[in-house]
């Protein structure tokens, strides 16, 4: 336990020190709510836009945190056999995993709570059904490390720093976050309704 509770901090200490994960699991998520919360006629088909996306702000976080974030520090950890030597420790990989998980669900713990913070300022209401949010949270976080974790263990550092930036981006796009599924021109819509991050988005809403 001593061992799982040092690597647990020191996944949560690493990522916060990392100037990129910050920016894209915190900046990011925070500057397209503002910005479109803002912006007159950004939300198609929305008269309370915060209410919109707010939900699809964290489903970014998400996505940010357990794909991007997670799947690049982890191929880096692979490129330099960091991984390697962990999982030969008294850590043991179980362990290692578990600790990684555990730092992806805290860091979208702070990703919520600005964005909550953020969202109340803008003029959010809350009307949260908890274990229905809990459920989309867990669930999405599982899929999106399942992503980052394959990625990373399956391409080169560069290439896997390439791909996860470029599918976070076709998944803000495509994901409904900002733009709901139903309002993209027809023959996006088809392809979107497939992806996990609609699936995501459309779930944080319902909660």
């Amino acid at each position: 336990m001593n061992a799982f509770l040092a690597q647990t901090r020191a996944e949560i200490v690493l990522t916060l020190r990392r100037s990129e994960s910050v920016l894209v699991a915190i900046l990011v998520p925070v500057g397209l709510l503002v910005f479109f919360s803002v912006i007159p006629g950004s939300v198609p088909g929305s008269t309370e836009k915060v209410d919109t996306l707010l939900p699809g702000t964290i489903s970014i976080g998400i996505v940010a945190t357990a794909m991007v974030s997670l799947g690049i520090a982890t191929g880096y950890e692979r490129h330099y056999k960091v991984l390697k030597r962990l999982g030969a420790t008294p850590l043991g990989r179980p362990r290692l995993v578990l600790a990684k998980a555990v730092s992806v669900l805290a860091i979208e713990v702070i990703v919520a709570a600005a964005l909550i913070v953020v969202a109340t300022a803008l003029g959010w209401e809350p009307h949260i059904e908890p274990g229905r949010l809990v459920l989309a949270l867990v669930l999405g976080t599982v899929a999106f490390s399942g992503i980052g974790l394959f990625l990373a263990g399956t391409l080169r550092a560069e290439a896997n720093l390439a791909v996860a930036n470029g599918l976070f981006l076709l998944l803000i796009l495509l994901g409904g976050s900002i733009v709901p599924v139903d309002k993209l021109p027809g023959f996006l819509e088809p392809l979107a309704r497939i992806l996990p991050a609609a699936a995501l988005t459309g779930a944080l809403r319902a909660a």
